[in-house]
């Protein structure tokens, strides 16, 4: 699979409209330079094979990290410096193939289909449109637009926003997909998820009677059912999509941690874990996803909009 990325300064990356943001009437936008981007919590460094990264620092010191590459959030510290995101060790930071770990998108195809796994929205280059700091939550505003490559693959002009706000205990994520073309369109999507966990000991809550398409027996030819357990585990191979999902989870990663995943207008969830098709990591991780996997239908000049919070009790 060719990837091909958005040609890219890191000495000229800048924040076209950073401002500090203030929740009380009557207070204006006071305008800062790059210089004061780090007392508003959000930075930028090099990161992995110097690739761009936009870290966010909230007030009580937890962190996040997001690689531009991918807009692909890859680390979410706490502020005991527990990360709650994994990484795979066989990820690569070099463009060829997008990061596999942390949050990556699935745009504007979840899975396989009729272009590329995932789509092309992880094989891009993000960039940054905003950033503000609210009542010491930092939160920066990547942009994703049509451009030659995406329309060789998807022919429909677009523009995503993703909004990544960090609070004390919580990482919040809001993406905003708009049809800028003159013709309608469809899409389906997920942000894949991978949470650091012991895969034997952890479970998730909140999918009992949801409706399944089971993968596992067979990739191409999911089983549909229905979850029967109050308690979901990864006991092997898990592949499954769960349909109509309710809006919040409660996910025991077997590590100490118990993270509520709630979200908005992100309809159905999947749960996955390679087991021993992935014998190097399967044991220190679970993903579990919010996603679309039905068709959302734009029609010119229309937007869709879905949140993902994740907090940590």
């Amino acid at each position: 699979m060719a990837v091909v990325s958005t040609p890219f300064s890191f000495n000229t990356l800048t924040f076209p409209n950073l401002r500090r943001v203030n929740r009380f009437p009557g207070m204006a936008f006071a305008s800062v330079n790059n210089k004061e981007a780090a007392s508003l919590g959000v930075r930028v460094t090099e990161g992995e094979g110097n690739l761009p990264k936009v870290v966010l620092t909230s007030g009580s010191g937890s962190e996040v990290d997001i690689y531009l590459f991918g807009g692909c959030v890859t680390s979410w510290k706490v502020a005991n410096g527990k990360d709650l995101l994994f990484v795979r060790p066989d990820a690569v930071f070099n463009k060829k193939k997008p990061i596999s770990g942390g949050i990556p998108h699935c745009f504007p195809q979840f899975g396989p289909g009729q272009i590329q796994q995932h789509g092309f929205a992880r094989n891009l280059d993000w960039s940054v449109v905003d950033s503000e700091n609210v009542e010491g939550s930092p939160a920066v505003t990547l942009e994703l637009k049509d451009s030659s490559y995406s329309r060789s693959i998807w022919d429909f002009s677009f523009h995503a926003l993703y909004k990544i706000t960090l609070s004390t205990k919580g990482l919040s994520t809001e993406l905003k997909v708009t049809n800028t073309d003159n013709r309608p369109f469809s899409f389906t999507t997920a942000l894949h998820t991978y949470f650091r966990a012991s895969a034997s000991g952890a479970s998730v809550k909140g999918l009992k009677g949801r409706r399944t398409l089971n993968k596992g027996p067979d990739p191409k030819n999911p089983v549909e059912g229905s979850e029967e357990r109050e308690v979901v585990t990864f006991p092997g191979y898990v592949d499954c999509i769960y349909l109509e999902a309710p809006s919040e989870l409660h996910l025991d990663n077997g590590l100490g941690d118990l993270i509520s995943i709630r979200n908005t207008n992100w309809s159905d969830a999947v749960l996955w874990n390679p087991y021993l098709t992935m014998e190097a990591s399967y044991k220190d991780f679970v993903c579990v996803e919010n996603a679309k996997i039905g068709n959302v239908q734009l029609e010119p000049q229309q937007s869709w909009t879905a949140t993902q919070n994740l907090s940590i009790g």
